[in-house]
């Protein structure tokens, strides 16, 4: 070993044995330092986080800026989602109607203005019934018959008709089972109330209002839109965290119990993970990084590390008691070891959670530095506080009457986890180099099948189930998770309905607007739709300024007559004189909606398309991008769906990338850190060996239970080798100190570091495994999947250590001679 890094080493171990309360009370005061920062962690949700510094979103808002007046008022939209055995008879209508003029009438909620089928039908009973109120009186006054063939006449005349009732409308009884009403409500501006998914909205506070009142009209009416929605995503945070870590803390101290078997040492663990939460959350304050769905996932994964670190200090240092050694000698042996491995295995995990820092994901690279952060914090805390509060601990054991119990290292010789153990070694005795080879063959099979593997990015992700699984019936009443909606009536709307209100892309259209053929020409790219677009009559189903201009002409007989005069084909578009027709619309009551597809320059529009609610983003994208190809201008395709698809492109990315980096960084990192301390750099690639197999396992798992790389999982690959190079390091470590420093036969010493080290491991792989395991209980589907993902990946890292790490010794102590 080199002389400078022992006399570091021996420096540490110095202070651990002779100034163990120094060291503690050093290490209280930095706890209560970054306890000041855990006030300011503020929390993150919902999908914008990650939108954040994409290409794809910043074209989306600077469409949305073209197109919204300077100083005007935002408005945001809530929906009313009316269910029943007919939405469409007189009882029905009556009630939507009623719930759009209470809501109309309550001030505090802004709403600007309410349409629903209700409306259409009212209106045509009655063209002049324009408020709720006289749209009611236009319902109570026709007779059965006469609403009926209201509803087939609104379905024939009104494009908008069929988008607002569900996919069972029966045009021969007037009749279906759903409906949606839209409510919008005018807000000041410079509010972001377009998608509310990043944990706060200004509609939030309308909408639970509109909740009250709506609920008070009876019927099945629910309100939906994005201030609920953002609610949600803030509270599902916070009951999930109620859920997992209670029930991380149970089984975690459960397995600490076995590992320990000794309530001191247990009492002392639990204080080292709890003082490295602290230093971590601390540190997310003070540097200001929000706590966001994915990083849910680092605690589990510090206690994990944590836990390790734990279990193999307290088990060396008792080996070497055990040998006869007494408390500040073996405490000083035991460091000299663990501290060269924690030192090999933090800066591995450091590199495999670094690796995230890659991401064009805001989200995922915070993800890294907080990872890589906490792991540091542990390291420090496992490898010198611990064993520091060992030592006095100890020392006062021989003054005071602390019970003690086992102290015996967990799967020492002789016991039944020894034998099993000790099947890797027997492999490796008999044909490591046939079983290795064996392996890597199955390993590049893994790997092409695993390049199948599917990624995705939905609001789905960041939500809880549409049903809450009945095992949290069990929790303790502060516990229990709240009644959450926004998944049920998302997975309503889709069901019952053609296309929901998010489900549009829009097409960004740039070129002089007044020349004659640029109407002609948006209006002939919605002919002949592509396959996901919603169809009206065989066109694409779009709002455009087109729709705005045929709109307004059914209202105004003034304003029809100049677009029949100069409509050249008699299709409804005028092709001459668009100034004219544009200055006509501007001094109209169709002022505002004109200004929203139409920039003040008159030089670009936009075209809203909807699309299919069933069809995936990638078909949607490519849709999108085909009828912007076929604009006469120069178009672009935008919209959320456009957004969302170039995130799940950028997490396949980021998953490739980060793997490539984790994997290059660990093998410099051990090639160099092997040569260093041994003058053996080879060893370093032995030790990749069974992580590049895990990875491989890991992802052909993937494939194989259909999980896909999300917004969580997109991390899996570079966590598995930083969580999954802990347990190889310390097999290796410690077959290098047998082999290498004791000067053991290889198969010797293989005995000797799978007895010692192994029942360390076991015990960190139920401990975590079960800690980490626990993530399933979130109430987010793909945290839930992550954490099953992050469990299989330390199961499957503990086999390779155990039974695969052995035969790859053998086969380089081979080579190496």
């Amino acid at each position: 070993m080199d002389v400078d890094y022992q006399f570091l080493i021996d420096r540490v171990d110095t202070l651990i044995t002779e100034r163990p309360g120094t060291v503690i009370v050093v290490f209280l005061l930095l706890t209560a330092a970054f306890a000041v920062g855990l006030g300011n962690v503020e929390t993150a949700a919902g999908t914008e986080q990650f939108a954040e510094n994409v290409p794809a979103e910043e074209a989306f808002q600077e469409v949305n800026r073209q197109f919204t007046p300077s100083f005007a008022a935002d408005t945001g939209s809530t929906q009313l989602i009316q269910s029943g055995e007919n939405v469409l008879a007189r009882t029905e209508l009556l009630r939507m109607l009623t719930v759009q003029e209470e809501l109309e009438d309550h001030s505090e909620l802004r709403v600007s203005s309410t349409s629903s089928a209700a409306s259409i039908v009212a209106q045509q009973l009655d063209p002049e019934a324009t408020t709720p109120e006289e749209q009611q009186r236009a319902i109570e006054s026709a007779t059965d018959t006469e609403i009926r063939e209201a509803v087939r006449q609104a379905d024939e005349r009104n494009p908008r008709f069929s988008g607002l009732v569900s996919n069972d409308f029966n045009r021969g009884s007037a009749s279906a089972s759903a409906t949606v009403g839209v409510v919008t409500h005018e807000l000041p501006a410079g509010l972001e109330t377009s998608s509310g998914q990043g944990g706060t909205s200004p509609l939030t506070p309308l909408q639970v209002r509109a909740q009250f009142v709506t609920e008070n009209a009876g019927g099945d009416i629910r309100v939906f839109g994005a201030g609920i929605t953002a609610a949600e995503f803030s509270a599902v945070i916070t009951d999930t965290l109620r859920i997992v870590v209670p029930a991380a803390l149970l089984l975690i101290t459960f397995f600490l119990l076995v590992a320990y078997r000794d309530l001191a040492d247990l009492l002392l663990g639990v204080v080292a993970l709890l003082i490295a939460l602290v230093w971590t959350f601390g540190f997310m304050g003070l540097a200001g990084i929000p706590f966001s769905q994915v990083l849910i996932a680092v605690p589990p994964m510090l206690l994990a590390v944590g836990i390790d670190f734990g279990i193999h200090a307290v088990n060396r240092y008792r080996e070497e008691r055990e040998e006869g050694y007494g408390i500040d000698d073996g405490m000083g042996r035991a460091a000299d070891q663990v501290l060269v491995a924690f030192f090999i295995v933090t800066g591995t995990t450091v590199i495999g959670f670094a690796a995230n820092l890659t991401s064009d994901l805001a989200p995922i690279r915070e993800f890294g530095v907080v990872a890589a952060v906490g792991i540091l914090f542990t390291f420090l805390i496992f490898g010198i506080f611990l064993p520091a509060a060992k030592v006095k601990l100890d020392h006062a054991r021989d003054s005071y009457p602390i019970p003690t119990f086992s102290t015996r290292p967990l799967g020492s010789s002789g016991s039944r986890l020894s034998s099993v153990h000790a099947v890797g070694v027997t492999i490796a005795r008999i044909a490591p180099a046939i079983f290795v080879g064996a392996l890597l063959l199955t390993s590049g099979f893994a790997a092409a099948y695993a390049t199948g593997v599917d990624t995705t990015f939905e609001d789905e992700d960041f939500l809880p189930p549409e049903e809450t699984p009945d095992y949290y019936g069990y929790a303790p009443e502060p516990l229990q998770p709240g009644d959450y909606s926004v998944t049920r009536n998302i997975n309503f709307l889709q069901d019952n309905f053609e296309s929901g209100q998010d489900d549009t892309v829009t097409v960004y259209v740039e070129g002089p607007m007044e020349a004659p053929h640029a109407l002609e020409a948006i209006h002939r790219a919605g002919d002949d739709p592509p396959d996901s677009f919603v169809r009206e009559g065989g066109r694409a189903d779009e709002t455009s300024l087109v729709t705005v201009i045929q709109d307004h002409a059914e209202r105004d007989p003034e304003f029809r007559r100049m677009v029949e005069r100069n409509d050249i084909d008699d299709n409804g578009v005028p092709d001459r004189n668009l100034g004219e027709i544009y200055d006509y619309l501007l001094d109209s009551p169709a002022a505002e909606q004109t200004r929203q597809y139409l920039t003040e320059d008159r030089r670009a529009t936009r075209v809203v398309y909807a699309v299919e609610s069933d069809a995936s983003q990638e078909e949607i994208t490519a849709d999108a991008r085909t009828a912007a190809d076929r604009q006469r201008y120069t178009a672009t395709a935008t919209g959320n769906i456009v957004v969302f698809q170039a995130i799940s492109s950028l997490i396949l990315e980021s998953a490739i990338v980060s793997l490539a980096v984790a994997l290059t960084g660990t093998a410099v990192f051990l090639v160099f850190i092997y040569w260093l301390l041994l003058g053996r750099a080879s060893l370093g690639v032995a030790n990749v060996v069974p992580v590049a197999i895990t990875v491989t396992l890991i992802a052909a798992s993937m494939r194989a239970l259909g999980i896909s790389f999300n917004a969580f999982t997109a991390t899996i690959l570079a966590i598995t080798i930083g969580l999954g190079i802990d347990y190889s390091v310390h097999v290796t470590h410690r077959f290098a100190d047998e082999y290498e420093e004791r000067g053991r036969g290889v198969y010797d010493a293989l005995d000797r570091t799978v007895e010692g080290t192994g029942g360390a491991l076991a015990g960190s792989m139920l401990t975590t495994t079960f800690g980490i395991g626990v993530l399933m209980l979130s109430l987010f589907p793909a945290i839930g999947q992550f954490g099953f993902l992050t469990a299989l990946s330390i199961l499957y890292s503990y086999l390779a250590s155990i039974f695969v790490l052995p035969s790859v010794l053998a086969v380089w102590a081979r080579l190496v001679g």
